[in-house]
């Protein structure tokens, strides 16, 4: 990565994630019977909050109606108890959508109405960090976002992704990846209390090779890959902007995401950690399915491009020169997301952004290095 050149990641803010990110509201509404089972689970500490703990939550919108039915079921098992919601995100996160959400103060009824002796609180640090205090994490949850890496080990300098990267380029994010995801575990490790759970639904690379926009189709990385090139070469941007455009992300094979828990010798699975649930789903598009109802090739144009947009924009405009006036940044973005648009808009037959997930649900032994007995059955 060039030594000047930020990282920079960043949801859509003011509501706007949820807004534009249906797909992602499915992905965690299929979480829930994963999430049920956890709170079925997870042993009562009794006289202390029971703790959640949604890690890289965005506007908090998508995981909005599957945190009202946690609370529901927390008050099922453990009516006494005080309940503890911790929203963690990056710094630059929208946290004022949070709270206007969860109060209410966003258009709908917050679910703190329903319900006494519920806390909502946020932390502005990453899931990339330790977040909590040792031993008090009865349940994370996380979803859509820890593909997001602490860093960007490199530029792929012909391409926009690391899935379209090979050889010693693929290799480094292949490792970012794997430390990274040993640190998130080590992390919420130290986090949970005994017994404790996570349930975790991540983008990542099935057993087919299918992973985000590429699951038959038109390929949305490639796709972003072409017009920011075509945009190179018609000298919209310089070569060097083309080329810094890497979006730090690593999509893990299920084999990546088991490792460091299926290692007797890892840290995490020495600090008792174990796998209860590990499964790939595909999540179909939403704008790609009501497509094929109403056949209108400029509606679904219209539609589909904000969810692009909503998580990657602020990388593809961070990868412009930072001498550029910001309203000349803001145009090249804009020009860009048209084009990808005015594309989908002439062919629409192939496009649409399948979510394709990882849906784990770890546990923390009863003490360091001892796993717990069997998990449950849990329907997909």
């Amino acid at each position: 990565m060039d030594a000047g050149r930020e990282t920079h990641v960043a949801m859509a803010g003011g509501g706007g994630y949820s807004l534009a990110t249906k797909g992602a509201k499915d992905a965690i509404d299929g979480a829930w019977p994963l999430v049920e089972a956890a709170i079925a689970r997870v042993p009562d500490r009794r006289g202390r909050a029971f703790t959640l703990s949604d890690m890289g939550t965005a506007d908090a919108g998508t995981s909005f109606d599957m945190i009202g039915k946690a609370i529901d079921a927390i008050r099922g098992r453990f009516p006494d108890r005080d309940v503890q919601i911790v929203y963690t995100d990056q710094p630059r996160n929208d946290y004022n959508a949070i709270f206007r959400l969860v109060h209410g103060l966003a258009g709908g009824p917050g679910y703190l109405r329903r319900h006494e002796n519920v806390q909502v609180l946020a932390s502005a640090t990453s899931f990339h960090e330790r977040i909590l205090p040792r031993g008090v994490l009865d349940l994370g949850f996380s979803a859509t976002a820890m593909h997001w890496l602490s860093r960007k080990p490199c530029d792929i300098e012909d391409h926009v992704h690391m899935v379209g990267a090979s050889g010693p380029r693929l290799a480094a994010f292949r490792a970012q990846g794997a430390a990274d995801w040993e640190a998130i575990l080590s992390h919420r490790a130290a986090e949970l209390a005994p017994g404790g759970r996570l349930v975790l639904a991540n983008f990542g690379i099935d057993e087919e090779g299918r992973h985000l926009g590429h699951t038959g189709g038109v390929d949305m990385f490639d796709a972003f890959n072409r017009i920011w090139r075509r945009m190179a070469s018609g000298g919209a941007i310089s070569d060097g902007e083309y080329r810094a455009m890497t979006l730090p992300q690593h999509y893990r094979t299920v084999e990546e995401f088991r490792a460091p828990l299926d290692d007797p010798g890892n840290p995490v699975r020495m600090a008792g950690l174990r796998v209860e649930h590990c499964e790939s789903r595909v999540v179909p598009c939403p704008f790609a399915a009501e497509f094929e109802r109403h056949g209108d090739a400029e509606r679904f144009a219209r539609d589909y491009i904000p969810t692009l947009r909503s998580w990657s924009a602020a990388t593809f405009r961070a990868a412009l020169d930072p001498s550029r006036p910001d309203d000349e940044r803001d145009r090249i973005v804009d020009a860009f997301y048209d084009a990808y648009e005015a594309t989908v808009r002439e062919a629409p037959e192939g496009h649409g952004m399948d979510y394709v997930h990882i849906y784990m649900t770890v546990a923390k032994g009863a003490c360091p290095g001892r796993a717990e007995g069997a998990a449950p059955r849990v329907p997909a």
